[in-house]
This record gives structure tokens, sequence and C-alpha cells, in this order.
């Protein structure tokens, strides 16, 4: 029988950087133009800083479509701020999974972090990621998985997504592989980290909890 890894590590490629060319005179120049404009920027980031704001949203409401596919939903005020949705079904003794992260247009996603666990196991679950997650023209997000020291699963973060901030993101899958027989419970613990556009915008920590259900899992 073949084991999945615990934990994988994927890294975005490295980008170079160029020495800068001095010449005499103009050294001069770029660095007292330099100093000015640092002045200004911090000044700008101040302003920025203070319009901005941030709220957290941690009582999401649950939906399910089918067995083994199910989702939960953030709003604010009557209005969707974003969703994360799994699909999932039994085969061969695993979980096949397929996920997706919805958020409303005008925010950008910043970072995503699952921790994949099975609340009913006496041993760990293999999760494996199956797919790559990137972009159309980007490179591929930065992408961890580890074993968090205080509490059961893997952990998967996300960041650094690039083009795929802006949209809905449905290239994350993974294979989810349970070592009890007991274990019939696939859940994740969810933290979405929301940017807002322009200088008003307001930002958003998504947070919540959802579990599925796989009987077959027991058969």
């Amino acid at each position: 029988m073949t084991r999945f890894p615990r934990s994988w590590l994927y890294r975005s490629p490295f980008h170079p950087t160029v020495a800068p060319i001095n010449r005499p005179g103009v050294e001069m120049r770029r660095r007292r133009f330099l100093a000015a404009a640092g002045v200004a920027a911090a000044g700008a980031s101040a302003g920025c800083g203070a319009l901005r704001s941030k709220t957290t949203l941690s009582e999401p409401t649950r939906h399910s479509d089918a067995q083994g596919v199910a989702s939960i939903h953030f709003s604010e005020d009557g209005e969707e701020v974003g969703h994360f949705g799994v699909n999932g079904e039994v085969a061969d003794g695993v979980v096949p999974m397929s996920t997706e992260i919805w958020h409303r247009e005008g925010t950008t996603v910043e970072s995503v972090r699952l921790r994949v666990w099975m609340p009913d196991a006496r041993s760990p679950a293999d999760v494996a990621l199956v797919s790559p997650v990137e972009g159309d023209s980007s490179p591929p997000p930065e992408i961890r998985l580890y074993t968090p020291d205080l509490f059961p699963g893997t952990v998967i973060e996300v960041t650094d997504l690039d083009d795929l901030a802006d949209e809905t993101i449905s290239t994350l899958e993974f294979i989810v592989r349970p070592w009890s027989v007991a274990a019939t419970t696939v859940a994740f613990d969810v933290t979405m980290a929301l940017a807002g556009g322009g200088i008003l915008g307001t930002g958003y920590t998504l947070e919540g909890e959802l579990h599925l259900e796989y009987p077959a899992l027991a058969r």
C-alpha cells in the first residue's frame, strides 16, 4: 500500500535581483530624490492605513448539496463576502477532494489556511496535494504543507497568489487517506484573508469549520 507524504514544500521560483549601476553626480541626485520620495510615501501609507478597516467574520452558514459535498458562507449585512466549499467522494478507501474558494467582487485573496483532520481517527490521516494551484500567466503561489505542533491534522497554507488573487480559486485538489477504520468524518478549519480594493476598502478575515461525513469509509 502506498502512503502519501505527510508534508510537502512547494515554493515559487526565485526571482534574481540586478545590481544597480552607479555614476558620479547622478547617484547623489538619486539619493536626494529617494529621500524626498520616502517621506511622501510614508505620509501616504499612514493615511491609507487610517482609512482602511479589517473585519473578522466567524459565524458562517453551512450549505450542503449532497453527501460529502458542502460549503460554508460568510456574510455581512445580508451580503455574501466569500465562501469555501468541498466536493469529495470515497474511492478505494481514500477521499479525493476538490475545493472552491469564492470571494465577492472588489476583494482579493491574500492567503488561505486550511487544517485538514479527522476528529474520530485514532491515527492521523495522510493528506496529499494532487493538483497544481496556479493562474493563467503568473508563477504558482507559495504553498506549505506541514503538521502543526498543538493540533491534529495537516495544515495547507497558500500565499502570494498573484493573478489568482482576484479569481474564484477552484484548482486546489487533494486526497485524504484515513488509517483508522472508525474514521468517517473529514474536518476543515478554514481561515481566509481578503483585501478590500481602494483606499476605503474593507479587508476581511473569514474563519470557520466545515465537517463532512463519508460513511463509505467504514465499509
